[in-house]
Protein backbone atom coordinates (compact mmCIF):
# COMPACT_ATOMS: atom_id res chain seq x y z
CA UNK A 1 0.00 0.00 0.00
CA UNK A 2 1.39 3.41 -0.98
CA UNK A 3 0.50 6.80 0.53
CA UNK A 4 1.16 10.32 -0.78
CA UNK A 5 0.60 13.73 0.76
CA UNK A 6 -1.94 15.53 -1.45
CA UNK A 7 -1.63 19.08 -2.68
CA UNK A 8 -4.80 19.82 -0.70
CA UNK A 9 -3.29 18.69 2.62
CA UNK A 10 0.32 19.85 2.13
CA UNK A 11 -0.24 23.60 2.72
CA UNK A 12 -2.59 22.91 5.65
CA UNK A 13 -0.23 20.47 7.45
CA UNK A 14 3.09 22.00 6.29
CA UNK A 15 2.49 25.69 5.48
CA UNK A 16 5.25 27.82 3.92
CA UNK A 17 5.23 29.97 7.04
CA UNK A 18 5.37 27.45 9.92
CA UNK A 19 2.60 27.74 12.52
CA UNK A 20 2.47 26.31 16.04
CA UNK A 21 -0.78 24.43 15.32
CA UNK A 22 0.54 22.35 12.42
CA UNK A 23 2.86 19.32 12.30
CA UNK A 24 6.17 20.11 14.00
CA UNK A 25 9.80 18.95 13.70
CA UNK A 26 9.59 17.23 10.29
CA UNK A 27 9.21 18.06 6.62
CA UNK A 28 6.35 17.01 4.39
CA UNK A 29 8.68 14.47 2.74
CA UNK A 30 9.68 12.97 6.11
CA UNK A 31 6.01 12.73 7.10
CA UNK A 32 5.10 10.93 3.87
CA UNK A 33 8.09 8.57 4.21
CA UNK A 34 7.15 7.73 7.82
CA UNK A 35 3.59 6.84 6.78
CA UNK A 36 4.92 4.49 4.10
CA UNK A 37 7.63 2.93 6.29
CA UNK A 38 5.69 2.44 9.57
CA UNK A 39 2.47 0.50 9.95
CA UNK A 40 -0.27 2.33 11.87
CA UNK A 41 -1.19 1.23 15.40
CA UNK A 42 -4.70 0.76 14.09
CA UNK A 43 -6.87 1.57 11.09
CA UNK A 44 -10.31 3.10 11.58
CA UNK A 45 -13.12 3.36 9.07
CA UNK A 46 -13.75 6.92 7.98
CA UNK A 47 -17.04 8.65 7.27
CA UNK A 48 -17.38 7.01 3.84
CA UNK A 49 -16.11 3.80 2.20
CA UNK A 50 -13.30 5.70 0.41
CA UNK A 51 -11.94 7.13 3.70
CA UNK A 52 -9.65 5.43 6.23
CA UNK A 53 -7.93 6.78 9.33
CA UNK A 54 -4.43 5.57 10.18
CA UNK A 55 -3.56 6.03 13.85
CA UNK A 56 0.16 6.57 14.55
CA UNK A 57 1.87 7.30 17.85
CA UNK A 58 3.05 10.92 17.64
CA UNK A 59 6.78 10.97 16.80
CA UNK A 60 6.93 14.80 16.76
CA UNK A 61 6.28 17.72 19.15
CA UNK A 62 2.94 18.42 17.44
CA UNK A 63 0.31 19.59 19.93
CA UNK A 64 -3.30 18.45 20.33
CA UNK A 65 -5.61 19.96 17.71
CA UNK A 66 -8.49 20.79 20.05
CA UNK A 67 -8.93 22.22 23.53
CA UNK A 68 -12.00 21.87 25.78
CA UNK A 69 -13.92 25.13 26.26
CA UNK A 70 -14.11 26.10 29.93
CA UNK A 71 -15.21 29.15 31.89
CA UNK A 72 -11.50 29.95 32.39
CA UNK A 73 -10.63 30.06 28.67
CA UNK A 74 -13.91 31.02 26.95
CA UNK A 75 -12.74 34.66 26.72
CA UNK A 76 -9.89 33.50 24.43
CA UNK A 77 -12.25 32.24 21.69
CA UNK A 78 -12.14 34.10 18.37
CA UNK A 79 -14.18 33.69 15.16
CA UNK A 80 -14.16 34.81 11.54
CA UNK A 81 -15.24 33.73 8.08
CA UNK A 82 -12.47 31.81 6.32
CA UNK A 83 -11.94 29.53 3.31
CA UNK A 84 -9.46 26.65 3.34
CA UNK A 85 -8.27 27.72 -0.11
CA UNK A 86 -9.13 30.28 -2.82
CA UNK A 87 -11.61 27.97 -4.57
CA UNK A 88 -13.89 27.53 -1.54
CA UNK A 89 -16.53 29.74 0.02
CA UNK A 90 -15.62 31.25 3.39
CA UNK A 91 -17.45 29.70 6.35
CA UNK A 92 -17.70 30.70 10.00
CA UNK A 93 -14.89 29.19 12.10
CA UNK A 94 -13.78 29.64 15.70
CA UNK A 95 -10.51 29.07 17.49
CA UNK A 96 -8.61 29.87 20.65
CA UNK A 97 -5.76 32.37 20.82
CA UNK A 98 -3.32 32.34 23.73
CA UNK A 99 -3.70 28.63 24.57
CA UNK A 100 -0.84 26.13 24.96
CA UNK A 101 -2.30 22.63 24.44
CA UNK A 102 -0.42 19.48 25.44
CA UNK A 103 1.70 17.53 22.98
CA UNK A 104 -0.52 15.07 21.13
CA UNK A 105 -0.21 11.39 21.88
CA UNK A 106 -1.31 10.39 18.38
CA UNK A 107 -1.45 11.58 14.80
CA UNK A 108 -4.62 10.30 13.13
CA UNK A 109 -4.00 10.53 9.39
CA UNK A 110 -7.06 10.96 7.15
CA UNK A 111 -6.73 9.08 3.85
CA UNK A 112 -8.89 9.01 0.70
CA UNK A 113 -8.49 6.24 -1.86
CA UNK A 114 -7.22 6.86 -5.38
CA UNK A 115 -10.71 6.70 -6.96
CA UNK A 116 -12.10 9.42 -4.67
CA UNK A 117 -9.07 11.63 -5.25
CA UNK A 118 -9.65 11.36 -9.01
CA UNK A 119 -13.36 12.12 -8.54
CA UNK A 120 -12.42 15.27 -6.67
CA UNK A 121 -10.09 16.35 -9.49
CA UNK A 122 -6.81 15.49 -7.76
CA UNK A 123 -5.50 12.26 -9.26
CA UNK A 124 -2.69 10.65 -7.26
CA UNK A 125 0.04 8.18 -8.14
CA UNK A 126 -0.53 6.03 -5.03
CA UNK A 127 -3.19 3.87 -3.42
CA UNK A 128 -4.09 6.49 -0.81
CA UNK A 129 -3.80 10.27 -0.46
CA UNK A 130 -3.46 12.17 2.80
CA UNK A 131 -6.22 14.80 2.97
CA UNK A 132 -5.76 15.78 6.61
CA UNK A 133 -4.43 14.82 10.02
CA UNK A 134 -5.84 15.06 13.53
CA UNK A 135 -3.51 15.54 16.51
CA UNK A 136 -5.14 13.82 19.48
CA UNK A 137 -4.51 12.75 23.07
CA UNK A 138 -6.25 9.39 22.52
CA UNK A 139 -5.88 6.95 19.59
CA UNK A 140 -9.28 7.91 18.20
CA UNK A 141 -10.70 10.39 15.75
CA UNK A 142 -12.09 13.80 16.58
CA UNK A 143 -15.59 14.16 15.08
CA UNK A 144 -15.61 15.95 11.76
CA UNK A 145 -16.68 19.57 12.23
CA UNK A 146 -20.34 20.25 11.35
CA UNK A 147 -19.34 22.74 8.66
CA UNK A 148 -17.11 20.11 7.01
CA UNK A 149 -20.06 17.71 6.90
CA UNK A 150 -22.17 20.42 5.29
CA UNK A 151 -19.44 21.23 2.76
CA UNK A 152 -19.09 17.54 1.90
CA UNK A 153 -22.85 17.34 1.29
CA UNK A 154 -22.66 20.33 -1.08
CA UNK A 155 -20.50 18.25 -3.43
CA UNK A 156 -17.14 18.33 -5.11
CA UNK A 157 -17.92 21.65 -6.83
CA UNK A 158 -17.92 23.40 -3.43
CA UNK A 159 -14.84 21.66 -2.01
CA UNK A 160 -16.67 18.67 -0.53
CA UNK A 161 -16.68 14.96 -1.23
CA UNK A 162 -20.32 14.52 -2.28
CA UNK A 163 -21.26 12.43 0.77
CA UNK A 164 -24.72 13.18 2.18
CA UNK A 165 -25.10 14.22 5.81
CA UNK A 166 -25.61 11.44 8.33
CA UNK A 167 -27.91 13.06 10.93
CA UNK A 168 -26.66 10.92 13.82
CA UNK A 169 -23.01 11.67 12.99
CA UNK A 170 -23.87 15.35 12.63
CA UNK A 171 -25.49 15.36 16.10
CA UNK A 172 -22.37 13.71 17.61
CA UNK A 173 -20.23 16.31 15.88
CA UNK A 174 -22.27 19.20 17.25
CA UNK A 175 -22.08 17.69 20.76
CA UNK A 176 -18.26 17.58 20.58
CA UNK A 177 -17.65 20.94 18.86
CA UNK A 178 -20.08 22.72 21.16
CA UNK A 179 -17.56 22.08 23.97
CA UNK A 180 -14.22 22.13 22.09
CA UNK A 181 -12.37 24.46 19.73
CA UNK A 182 -9.19 24.47 17.68
CA UNK A 183 -6.39 26.89 18.59
CA UNK A 184 -3.89 29.10 16.81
Amino acid sequence: MSIVLTEFARPRLFPREPRRNTIQDITAEQFERHLNDHAPLKVLDGYAPFCKLHVHRNWTRTRCLTVPITDDNRHLLRSDYEARNSAELPVLVRWFEGIEPPVAGYLVVILYDRAQMAKEGTPIDADWGVVGCMYTSEPDEIPMAPITMLRNALGVEEGGSGVAIDRAAYARSVEFWRTHANWR
